[in-house]
């Protein structure tokens, strides 16, 4: 039994199908057959799939006349199906390079589940960004296998049916199939749902939708709209008949008169018979309304309201009224708020502060990394200069005593970034921010890419959809002015990455200069703050984020390893930083680390780094200390994430698939033998160009004092460094 049955159907899209059945036969998971469902066996699309059946025996075709809708084409598909899950997919849509590896990875991690949903990619056919819909509804669910009423957002009603896939078990027990013909994906939706027992959910991109020039064939006019309505009565009378619980309940009726509201005040698809498509959803409103239930506030809530009392002419009244209002409101400046845009825009007439630098750093998560090494510079080297640090509310209590900040979207916030003249992040301002003439923008970054980054990631849509977009990103790219790198890889890739006029300064990480400069007072004074025992060799665990799965989890459990390597070690655990909102995760041998805010002072405690695909390698390179990559799902990684270089070829040491291997390194020494060192140094030579302990220092000097090229201190040879002791292991 194959894992995946694919169900395609073809109707109307012959021109286009190749194109679908081309990237499903391209996945490098090929456990699955591919059904794709024709017109009849004259049908055009019917002589693609016949080169494609030739070609594979996974490929076979089933047929189910048009008269039946896409519903009958997918119910045909499904009764051919013999696999363990099935995905459908329509015949315009494709499936993106590393799909099927990364849901076989989900369905393996999450266990047997009814249905995993995951998000999409909605492309235009010819200009504009692609939209991730579905990302808003998955972001607040379980990490792994929970119960639908766990996460009551989750409806189905809001998904399409290629938004999901489906244990075949399941649909066949709970005899599910597609109902009707038109908004036959919003009654499969909740009907299923309704059933599920046990779901799971993968943030990533799984599908491309391709949106058609002509657009949906929902939204174009026709009587077939009323058939909403009929999908909508026929998943709340289910819902009632199951005596469905009312935090779930709410969200589900809500979700569905959205679609509803939507549909009725939209001009051009209710061409006719607008009065008793409105008088037909208010009895279905008054009929299925949760006992008890509030409408929305604002303008939603009250088209609710006169939903519920059926009255058309004070809608359709509103809705004109909403238009007209919509198009005004346009036209105002750009950050949220009319008192926050007239202050900013007030402000931004003021001349520029040239003694004003505007700090940031990972969206304002606190006090670190490259900015706050160049504002610590600063303070030496230009006291005369005023920086204030930008930070979210809950990050205020991690600013050092003396470092003036401003609370990401308060007053202050607006004023010192419409007034400032220099502004450093090792991110991106808000797209609201103007980039004023005479004001400096200096782009630090916050790590070497191994990963696509950028524009890059445009061919990779499972991460692209997390971008957004693309041309919102290149806007915020063409306010630097200066762009800094660590070595000479970097700057190839943030040019490709970040195509733009700003110009490049190959000066270094300034967060890394502490790695030239700590003693070994330092390093004992962070070892005894994180609480490591004297004596104990220290090695940490820093894996990086993956984008098909959902939470942190480790891929390694901690307390097996510690017990494999012996009482020499302890586990220093820092997770991605996405993750550091958790409960700690320590134990007696294992000591959570994510929170803390330096990640420069645990890798400064830290004898030897574990790590997969994270960018703090290339950090701790600096260092000279042994490195270990356990790469365990490298190849799904490398699929669905994308990356510059084959990192299993130039690793930075000794490499680990499995728990097995990763515990035999340290156990037969051989994670710092002689091979390890030598492949340390040739990744150090690659990457460790410019990190000689003078970065922050230079930018000072260039970016923040307008000193001239000529006159900034040069990069120090790597064989001339000597990067700071470690605590219990001798460097080669």
């Amino acid at each position: 039994m194959p894992r995946f049955s694919i169900v395609v159907p073809s109707h109307g899209v012959a021109g286009r199908l190749s194109q679908a059945l081309d990237s499903v036969l391209a996945q490098s998971f090929g456990d699955f057959e591919l059904i794709p469902v024709c017109d009849a066996p004259d049908a055009p699309a019917a002589d693609v799939v016949a080169g494609y059946a030739e070609r594979d025996s996974r490929v076979t075709s089933v047929h189910s006349p048009p008269s039946a809708g896409l519903a009958g084409a997918r119910n045909t598909g499904l009764k051919a199906a013999v696999g363990g899950h099935v995905l459908f997919l329509d015949g315009d849509d494709v499936l993106v390079p590393g799909a099927l590896a990364a849901l076989d990875a989900r369905l393996s991690a999450v266990g047997d589940v009814d249905v995993l949903y995951f998000e999409h990619e909605r492309t235009p056919w010819w200009e504009g960004e692609p939209t991730n819909p579905a990302a808003p509804l998955l972001a607040r669910t379980p990490k792994g296998a929970f119960s639908p009423g766990r996460a009551p957002q989750l409806t189905g009603v809001a998904l399409p049916a290629w938004s999901a896939v489906y244990r075949r078990a399941f649909l066949t027990e709970r005899d599910l199939a597609f109902p009707g013909d038109h908004f036959t994906d919003v009654g499969f939706g909740g009907l299923v749902a309704l059933r599920a027992e046990r779901v799971a959910a993968l943030r990533a991109v799984v599908v491309r939708h391709l949106l058609r020039r002509q657009g949906n064939r929902l939204g174009l006019p026709g009587e077939h709209h009323a058939e909403l309505l009929d999908q909508t009565e026929l998943v709340l009378t289910r819902a009632a008949e199951q005596d469905l619980p009312a935090d779930r309940l709410k969200p589900l009726f809500e979700q569905l008169f959205a679609a509803v509201l939507k549909t009725a005040a939209h001009p051009r698809r209710l061409t006719s018979e607008r009065r008793a498509f409105f008088r037909r959803a208010s009895a279905l409103y008054r009929r299925h309304r949760p006992a008890g239930y509030r409408a929305p506030g604002g303008s939603v809530g009250v088209q609710h309201r006169l939903l519920a009392s059926g009255s058309y002419a004070a809608f359709r009244t509103l809705r004109a009224a909403h238009r007209t209002a919509s198009r005004a409101a346009a036209l105002l400046p750009r950050p949220r708020g009319l008192r926050t845009r007239l202050r900013y825009a007030a402000a931004l007439r003021l001349p520029l502060d040239r003694n004003l630098v505007v700090y940031c750093a990972y969206w304002g998560r606190g006090y670190a990394c490259n900015p706050a090494a160049i504002h610590a510079k600063a303070r030496l080297l230009a006291p005369q200069l005023r920086s204030v640090f930008l930070v979210e509310p809950e990050a205020v209590g991690s600013v050092p005593p003396g470092v003036e900040h401003a609370v990401i979207g308060s007053r202050k916030y607006w004023q010192v970034l419409a007034r400032a003249k220099y502004l450093v992040n090792n991110a991106n301002f808000a797209d609201a921010v103007v980039k004023r003439p005479g004001s400096v923008h200096l782009q630090t970054q916050h790590g070497t890419p191994l990963k696509t980054m950028g524009a890059d990631q445009a061919t990779y849509p499972v991460v692209a959809a997390a971008t957004g977009s693309f041309a919102k990103l290149l806007a915020r790219v063409d306010r630097w002015d200066y762009n800094l790198t660590s070595n000479r890889h970097s700057t190839e890739m943030w040019e490709r990455a970040f195509p733009s006029a700003h110009e490049t300064l190959e000066y270094g990480y300034p967060r890394n200069d502490i790695y030239c400069t700590a003693s070994a007072d330092d390093v004992a004074r962070v070892r005894k703050a994180l609480g490591v025992p004297d004596g104990k060799k220290a090695l940490l665990y820093a894996p990086t984020h993956r984008d098909y799965a959902t939470g942190f989890e480790t891929g390694l459990d901690l307390a097996e390893f510690c017990e494999a390597i012996g009482d020499d070690y302890v586990v220093l655990l820092r997770a991605h930083y996405f993750y550091d909102q958790g409960s700690s995760r320590g134990g007696r041998r294992i000591i959570d680390v994510t929170g803390h805010r330096s990640s420069e002072d645990v890798c400064l405690a830290a004898d030897a780094l574990i790590t997969d695909y994270s960018s703090i390698m290339f950090d701790y390179a600096n260092l000279d200390r042994p490195i270990v990559a356990y790469a365990d799902d490298w190849d799904v990684y490398r699929e669905t994430r994308g990356v510059y270089f084959d990192l299993m070829e130039l690793p930075p040491g000794r490499v680990a698939r499995t728990p097995e291997e990763l515990a035999a390194v340290f156990r037969d020494g051989s994670y710092a033998d002689e091979t390890a060192t030598s492949l340390r140094a040739a990744f150090r030579e690659r990457f460790c160009q410019f990190d000689d302990g003078r970065a922050a220092e230079r930018v000072v000097r260039r970016v923040l004092l307008g000193e001239p090229p000529e006159s900034i201190p040069p990069v120090i040879p790597l064989a001339e460094r000597v990067p700071a002791p470690a605590a219990t292991l001798v460097r080669s």
